[in-house]
């Protein structure tokens, strides 16, 4: 590998695995990355128009660099996940800013059309990958954040039904 090969798979990783802050702290700041963003064509833009918001511009970096993907021999069998995770991510940013927003100036902003993103955002929603709900009949997203104290008790209730679970079986075994 050259550096500037290894920084390309070090940005494409960071933009689909680490929050906002980290990317920025870690990626956008680094004089690393910044020293040859600009030698991997439409990397820079990739990055930074996610980073800035700039979602019109973000999509047709990731239609340009999908091509570079598409030529890369270690992770072009992996073009469609990032494909998918990338979009979720730039999803997700947006999304985070707003209680509710209208499909159209969603679709406005990431240079879509309202069938794309509609199509496209109910397949993450039923999958459970983003916590909003489309109401069709008004064109309206309507955010549902998740309580950060309710998910604790949830994953503390799950937590404590595997661990009666598992002294439940070594109760059986212990006692034959």
């Amino acid at each position: 590998y050259s550096y500037t090969q290894f920084i390309y798979y070090t940005v494409l990783a960071a933009l689909i695995s680490t929050d906002r802050n980290t990317l920025r702290d870690k990626v956008v700041k680094s004089p690393e990355v910044l020293s040859v963003i600009r030698d991997v064509p439409h990397l820079h833009t990739l990055l930074f128009s996610l980073f800035k918001g700039q979602y019109r511009d973000f999509f047709q970096a990731v239609a340009d660099i999908s091509e570079s993907i598409r030529g890369d021999r270690y992770v072009h069998d992996h073009l469609s996940f990032f494909l998918r995770e990338i979009r979720l991510v730039a999803y997700q940013q947006f999304l985070q800013s707003y209680k509710s927003v209208t499909l159209q100036s969603m679709s406005q902003a990431f240079g879509v059309s309202n069938q794309f993103l509609d199509k496209e955002l109910s397949r993450f929603i039923s999958s459970g990958r983003l916590s909003c709900k489309i109401d069709s009949v008004n064109g309206v997203i309507e955010t549902s954040r998740k309580d950060g104290k309710n998910n604790q008790y949830v994953a503390l209730l799950q937590q404590g039904d595997l661990l009666l679970n598992r002294v439940q079986k070594l109760s059986k075994v212990s006692t034959y």
